[in-house]
């Protein structure tokens, strides 16, 4: 699992970008210690500033938050940039599923953020645009896979289930049935047969 670390809880905060300390050391608390945790004042005490400092930067704490999960878009984003090497489309696509697993296994604090309920993305612009991005991305590897405009049906259908496998594996809910399973080889394999029927649907229309 990915460490990150901030500066820790009872160090003092001096100078520098107090924005950029405030998101590292929430994040830090989410990871550490989970959502509930993470408060604007306990960000504050944790670096040493007074309690009203983090109000010059976010407004309140679903704005932290957000900029937490527009992080994590980010890398996922940037994960994804290395997944579209891969020169046959399917590959390209099983690829991006793969990082898309990756992503949740080293993150699994920020990638439920990310993805659950608890903000209101079109409220945060720097948000929405990385998430926006990332299912540009995912869409574009569907698009050169073959699949005919406007793909947002089959980019959703292919997400969900790459995002339902993620979300069982990090419940512990995938059990072997008669010997082990391997997450990635279940989206290799639904990739490859996702891609032969979409291809397919195409064609008859």
């Amino acid at each position: 699992m990915a460490e990150r670390r901030g500066p820790g809880k009872g160090s003092a905060y001096h100078h520098g970008d107090l924005k950029t300390a405030l998101r590292v050391e929430a994040e830090r608390i989410l990871v550490e210690r989970g959502i509930a945790e993470v408060g604007l004042r306990e960000v504050a005490r944790a670096l040493g500033v007074s309690h009203n400092a983090p109000y010059r930067h976010f407004p309140n704490r679903e704005a932290l938050l957000a900029e937490i999960a527009a992080g994590g878009f980010q890398r996922l984003g940037a994960l994804y940039e290395e997944a579209i090497a891969p020169e046959n489309p399917t590959a390209r696509v099983t690829a991006i599923g793969h990082m898309y697993l990756r992503f949740a296994l080293a993150e699994p604090a920020v990638f439920r953020l990310m993805m659950g309920k608890d903000l209101a993305k079109p409220q945060y612009v720097e948000l929405k645009a990385a998430a926006d991005g990332v299912f540009a991305m995912v869409r574009a590897g569907v698009l050169t896979a073959g699949v005919p405009e406007p793909a947002v049906a089959e980019t959703l259908a292919l997400w969900s289930i790459v995002h339902g496998i993620a979300t069982l594996l990090l419940d512990d809910r995938i059990e072997g049935h008669g010997g082990s399973i391997d997450p990635f080889e279940v989206v290799t394999t639904f990739t490859a047969t996702f891609m032969v029927g979409v291809r397919a649907n195409a064609s008859r229309s």
